[in-house]
């Protein structure tokens, strides 16, 4: 296309060049021929007229020549019959001859007509290769810098379409992160807008189905737990203890049939709601909640539940806005699951008592029951193992929990004379810690002295190991 383009341009450059040349050329022999037909109106002396001829020859290697005054002719091009039609027509004539032209000027001189003829080559006339090989690299330079414009005009756009290729692939694949930067023609870049912004509604869309599943499974968590509750208030299911009519067979056979099922679908919705939520962290990114509101939130659940079993109850520190860097449903899934092991491992009418406190870079959750506490800490704390035999009393989301927010899972003794089990959160909004000057004989100082203060300490940390 581009070279179309220039040759569209120079050939007529090139015609139209050759043209004025050609005029020009054609005028200089006219000139030329002026000087030696002048002379010849004065004198056809042959001494003056070779002067003249002489005079006009200057700068050209074709000297004019004069026909039918008996002056040397052997150097004329011009055939006979054009000098013949030049003396009839008494005006000028331009000739095509071998190798140029000539310009015939007749002069009449009395009963006579004399004949100037002045040649002009073809390289005079433009008719030589130099003019068209000049255009040819003109042309040649114009093409070639035409076309790298157009590459780099062009490869903006290719760069832009491979890159929403590219994306719109990867989203083809799964990876709703991807984006593309907008460049190129203005027609692309509003593609590459839309497709950011398709992108991110498909990302949200994704997320928010997924937190929809979570919230949804947590919810239904909720009341599982008041069934299996209530399931585990029934009688004894074991039937290798007395003897049964086949009726009561039946029925103790229906009730463990029940406390199976839900353990069941305790476990399918556990992990769903990991599955979910593990999904959503990896994709949003860090989340923040506030833990005050979470443990009001989930205590009116749970004071209800109290009330039906006489359960004294108390919640303490729930007051003040308290940040943690975890999101808000996986915190309450992990309160329910350690609030749930009070009502499930301790008798109907014990106490226990939620509290939130923040200190030393810290927020603790402390959930304390007034029954008969645990045994064995560090077995209740590893994944897998209880003493009642379940997965590790629940205590693995509270811990997965803890880890994601830098913290850790503790069980000792509480307050109340049963199990204490506090689950520590990094504070995000702590001022990180200056070293003391006194070394670690000002820092036990201090600790004794925040200790003598306050009149407790943190509980006495168990190892999470997994």
């Amino acid at each position: 296309m581009c070279s179309l383009v220039a040759l569209a341009f120079l050939i007529p450059l090139g015609l139209s060049l050759r043209e004025q040349s050609r005029d020009e050329a054609i005028a200089d022999a006219a000139r030329r021929s002026a000087l030696v037909t002048g002379a010849l109106a004065v004198s056809t002396d042959p001494a003056v007229v070779e002067r003249a001829v002489v005079a006009s020859a200057e700068g050209s290697d074709f000297p004019p020549v004069v026909h039918g005054l008996g002056l040397d002719e052997s150097t004329g091009r011009a055939g006979g019959d054009d000098l013949d039609r030049a003396r009839a027509d008494k005006r000028s004539l331009v000739v095509d001859v071998d190798g140029g032209v000539v310009r015939l000027d007749p002069v009449v001189l009395g009963d006579r007509t004399a004949v100037v003829e002045v040649f002009l080559p073809d390289s005079s006339l433009g008719e030589g290769g130099g003019t068209w090989m000049l255009l040819f690299a003109v042309g040649a330079a114009m093409a070639g810098a035409a076309v790298l414009v157009v590459d780099r005009v062009a490869a903006r756009a290719v760069d832009s379409t491979k890159g929403l290729v590219k994306a719109a692939l990867s989203i083809g694949d799964g990876d709703l992160g991807v984006r593309v930067e907008p460049t190129g023609p203005r027609e692309l870049a509003e593609a590459g807008y839309a497709f950011n912004r398709m992108a991110d509604r498909l990302d949200a869309a994704r997320t928010d189905e997924r937190e929809l599943v979570a919230d949804l499974s947590h919810r239904l968590r909720t009341p599982l737990t008041v069934l299996r509750l209530d399931a585990e208030a029934l009688e004894s299911d074991d039937t290798s203890v007395g003897s049964f009519s086949p009726a009561e067979l039946d029925r103790l056979r229906g009730i463990r049939r029940i406390r199976q099922a839900i353990v069941t679908l305790e476990g399918e919705i556990d992990v769903l709601i990991k599955t979910t939520r593990k999904a959503v962290a990896h994709e949003a990114g860090p989340a923040m909640c506030d833990v005050s509101e979470v443990v009001r939130d989930r205590m009116v659940f749970w004071a209800a539940l109290a009330g039906d079993q006489n359960r004294p109850h108390r919640v303490n520190g729930a007051q003040l806005r308290i940040p943690a860097p975890v999101p808000r449903a996986e915190l309450a899934a992990a309160l329910d699951a350690v609030i749930g092991n009070v009502f499930r491992y301790t008798p109907q009418g014990t106490a226990f008592e939620v509290a939130v406190s923040r200190r030393d870079g810290y927020v603790a959750i402390r959930v304390d029951d007034a029954g008969p506490g645990i045994a064995n800490p560090d077995r209740a704390l590893r994944r897998g193992a209880s003493d009642q035999g379940s997965t590790g009393l629940g205590l693995d989301i509270a811990k997965r929990v803890a880890l994601q927010a830098n913290g850790s899972v503790s069980i000792d003794r509480a307050r109340l004379g049963g199990a204490s089990v506090v689950m520590l959160l990094a504070d995000p909004e702590a001022t990180p810690r200056q070293v003391s000057r006194f070394g670690l004989v000002g820092r036990m100082a201090r600790d004794a002295r925040d200790t003598k203060a306050t009149g407790r300490r943190w509980p006495r940390q168990r190892p999470t190991d997994e």
